[in-house]
């Protein structure tokens, strides 16, 4: 496992090697807005696998992912009309939505929907960017286990971590499924940085 402190190195070349792994198959970890996730290249299957692998997650339990912005969530959700409204609203940032997936989302990743956001870190946004597609944003740690806010603290069998040093301690994203009447919100605060009543607001507003 190969680690990389930022702060040594400049985002550039940092965010160059995570990309040329990603792009092979590889694993990385890497800061985001709230804890270190655990990316690997959405279309990438055997990437995706090893990721409920090292995380040791069972595999019914869906991914989310990260994109760089509107026009690559499109290639892989249909966003609606109330989805645009969260994502002017909360994005970028830690809230995920959820929407019917496209059929770019491997079966893997989730059967028929897909959880997605724009981070507000510009690590995970300047690899997604580079990278040209989206990437899982499952947390690096065991299934079940702290949120890791310290490189120390995340799981291991990875190819590449992305030391950005001690992170905020923030809760996970706030998570909305449009896919259901009414949308339902989980993780609302204070287990997520958003209550239900600002996001279910949000989807009124004109």
């Amino acid at each position: 496992m190969r680690v990389l402190k930022v702060s040594e190195v400049g985002l550039e070349r940092a965010v160059e090697e995570a990309v040329e792994r990603l792009r092979n198959g590889g694993l990385v970890v890497y800061p985001t807005e709230t804890c270190y996730g655990l990316g690997a290249a959405v279309d990438d299957l055997r990437a995706v696998e090893r990721v409920y692998r090292v995380k040791r997650r069972p595999f019914d339990r869906p991914l989310t992912v990260i994109v760089a912005d509107v026009e690559m969530w499109s290639r892989y959700a249909y966003i609606t009309p109330e989805a645009s409204k969260l994502i002017r609203r909360f994005l970028p940032g830690p809230l995920t939505i959820i929407l019917w997936k496209k059929p770019t989302v491997p079966d893997l990743v989730n059967p028929d929907r897909i959880g997605a956001r724009i981070s507000s870190h510009p690590v995970a946004q300047a690899l997604v960017e580079r990278l040209g597609k989206p990437i899982t944003a499952t947390s690096a740690n065991l299934h079940g286990g702290p949120n890791p806010y310290k490189v120390e603290e995340v799981c291991e069998g990875v190819d590449l971590v992305l030391d950005y040093g001690e992170l905020p301690r923030r809760p996970p994203s706030t998570i909305v499924d449009l896919t259901v009447k009414p949308p339902a919100v989980y993780r609302a605060y204070p287990d997520g940085p958003f209550t239900s009543e600002e996001v279910l607001k949000a989807l009124e507003d004109p």
